[in-house]
C-alpha cells in the first residue's frame, strides 16, 4: 500500500491545455467485452474505512475534499468530451494509489456516472489490497494469456464501480502497455462506453518508463504529489517529461 496515511485535502493546483503528443491509435483492434457477465465481489466497508477510502456515507473534511476534486475533474473531462483519466505521481509513497480509488469512489457515488477503475501500476499493484479483493487474476493476464477481458472484471458492491485487478506483477510492464493487445482494450473502452470514466492508477513517472509510454493513449493525466515529501524539482522534472499532454492538474496530499 502506498503511503499515504495522513492524506487531508487534495487539491487542483496546476492546469494545462495541451493536445494528446499522439492520438489513441484507432486502427488497433478493438478487444470484445461483456460486461454482464462481471463478477461480484463484496468489499468489506469497514475494510475500505481502515485504508481510508471514502465510502458513500462518509462526511467530514476528506470525503468534502474529493468531492470537489471529483467536480473540477468531471467539468474539464465533460467539457472536452474527455473519459480516459490516467493517475501518477513524481515517485512512490506519494498517495497516487490511494488518491485514485477515492476519486473512483467519489465518482461513482454520482447519480447515472459509472467508472471502471484500472490498476495499469502492473509492477506492483495495489487496488486489490485495498478494495480487499485479494490476489487473482487481472489486466496481466488479459495481456500475456489471453484471458477474456469479462473474466477478469470485478464488481466491489459498490453502486457505479467496476475494478480491473492487474493480476501478477511483472517486470516488462512498460511492453505491456504499448502493446497492440493493450491499445485495443484502451480503444473498447473509450468508444464502446463514452459516459463512463476510465481511471487508470499508473506507476510513478520518475521510476519507470510506464506511465511515460502509456500517456499517449489517455485524454488526460492527474499528478498526485505529497507536501513535504514531493521536492519541488521532482514537480517540474514530471510536468516536462508530460509536455503535450493535458493535465488536469496537481492534487496536493496533506494540505492542511
Amino acid at each position: 500500500m502506498e503511503g499515504v496515511e495522513s492524506t487531508r485535502k487534495p487539491q487542483l493546483e496546476k492546469k494545462g491545455n495541451g493536445e494528446l503528443s499522439q492520438p489513441l491509435q484507432r486502427t488497433v483492434r478493438s478487444a470484445e467485452i461483456v460486461y454482464t457477465r462481471t463478477r461480484l465481489v463484496p468489499t468489506s466497508l469497514e475494510r475500505l474505512r481502515e485504508r481510508r477510502i471514502i465510502t458513500a456515507a462518509e462526511e467530514g473534511p476528506l470525503a468534502d475534499a474529493f468531492k470537489m476534486l471529483r467536480t473540477q475533474v468531471m467539468l474539464r473531462m465533460r467539457e472536452n468530451r474527455w473519459n480516459l483519466l490516467a493517475v501518477t505521481s513524481p515517485g512512490s509513497g506519494e498517495g497516487k494509489t490511494v488518491t485514485t480509488a477515492n476519486l473512483a469512489m467519489s465518482l461513482a457515488m454520482e447519480v447515472h456516472q459509472t467508472v471502471l477503475l484500472v490498476d495499469a501500476h502492473l509492477r506492483n499493484p495495489g487496488i486489490h489490497t485495498l478494495f480487499g479483493l485479494g490476489k487473482g487474476p487481472g489486466l496481466v493476464d488479459y495481456l500475456v494469456d489471453q484471458k477474456p477481458i469479462e473474466d477478469l472484471l470485478i464488481h466491489p458492491g459498490i453502486p457505479g464501480l467496476v475494478i480491473l485487478p492487474a493480476g501478477r506483477a511483472v517486470q516488462n510492464s512498460s511492453e505491456l502497455l504499448t502493446s497492440p493487445q493493450m491499445l485495443g482494450l484502451v480503444n473498447e473502452l473509450k468508444y464502446r462506453y463514452s459516459s463512463r470514466v476510465v481511471l487508470f492508477d499508473l506507476p510513478p513517472l520518475l521510476q519507470t518508463a510506464d506511465a511515460l509510454a502509456f500517456s499517449p493513449y489517455v485524454d488526460a493525466m492527474l499528478l498526485v504529489v505529497q507536501a513535504g515529501r514531493t521536492q519541488t524539482e521532482e514537480v517540474e522534472r514530471a510536468l516536462h517529461l508530460l509536455r503535450g499532454v493535458p493535465i488536469l492538474g496537481t492534487v496536493l496530499n496533506q494540505g492542511g
